[in-house]
């Protein structure tokens, strides 16, 4: 009986988007919230974005048809469905960009646009809450905690995981794919909190994982190699 093809999964987080920006200055700043009057799932890619997204798919033009992905799935969010929607135009792909709403962003209920600084002064019982449970389990008032949204990952991967001989290239946000990383890696909270500490996720990171569907192991962890060439920025969440 021969080998079974594997499977290959690619993970990429969104191009840097308008919401990044404005994260970045109120942070800067020292602000209570960020200056946006969009809702977030509408939220547009920065122009430094957009020109990320054209990085990473001319980086992938040379790929030959027996190592393109074979399906995309994005998160329904614009930022990420714009660099889904670049990054193919760009690589010359004839490959439909299907979306799912559970690769969407974790959803930060009552506290969605707050910086830190915003949250410790308008809610400090919540900045306690989050304190005491940790940063894994706390789930905000109408909002989500990452073990709900790693409950979510499972999902996608169960109904639409990559078969064997298929490559999967999935387009979400940072969260999202921190916690692709703690189910196929089997990691702990311990451990998912620690690679997110110290490592961050930049904006259109390449993550892959290869190997039979059931058991993919880690292939390449945040690559970022095709901005090397590119006028568009290196950037990344704090």
């Amino acid at each position: 009986m021969g080998d079974v093809a594997t499977a290959e999964l690619w993970l990429v987080r969104h191009a840097q988007s308008e919401g990044n920006v404005a994260d970045d200055a109120a942070r800067g700043a020292r602000a209570e919230r960020l200056e946006l009057d969009i809702r977030d799932p509408d939220v547009p890619l920065s122009a430094g974005g957009k020109e990320q997204a054209l990085a990473l798919g001319r980086s992938w033009r040379s790929l030959e048809s027996g190592r393109r992905p074979t399906r995309l799935l994005s998160s329904p969010y614009e930022r990420a469905r714009q660099t889904a929607l670049l990054t193919v135009d760009a690589a010359g792909w004839d490959i439909e960009v299907e979306t799912d709403e559970r690769l969407r962003e974790r959803d930060l209920g009552m506290l969605d646009g707050y910086t830190r600084y915003g949250i410790e002064a308008q809610f400090p019982e919540e900045a306690e809450r989050r304190a005491r449970l940790g940063k894994f389990y706390y789930r905000p008032p109408g909002g989500e905690s990452w073990a709900d949204v790693a409950g979510r990952v499972r999902a996608v991967l169960e109904a639409k995981g990559p078969a064997a001989g298929e490559r999967l290239l999935v387009v979400t946000h940072q969260a999202v794919l921190m916690l692709f990383r703690y189910v196929l890696e089997a990691l702990d909270e311990q451990q998912v909190l620690e690679i997110d500490r110290t490592e961050g996720v930049a904006n259109t990171s390449v993550t892959v994982y290869a190997g039979q569907p059931d058991l993919m192991r880690l292939q390449a962890v945040g690559d970022v190699g095709h901005l090397d060439a590119s006028p568009a920025p290196m950037t990344e969440e704090d």
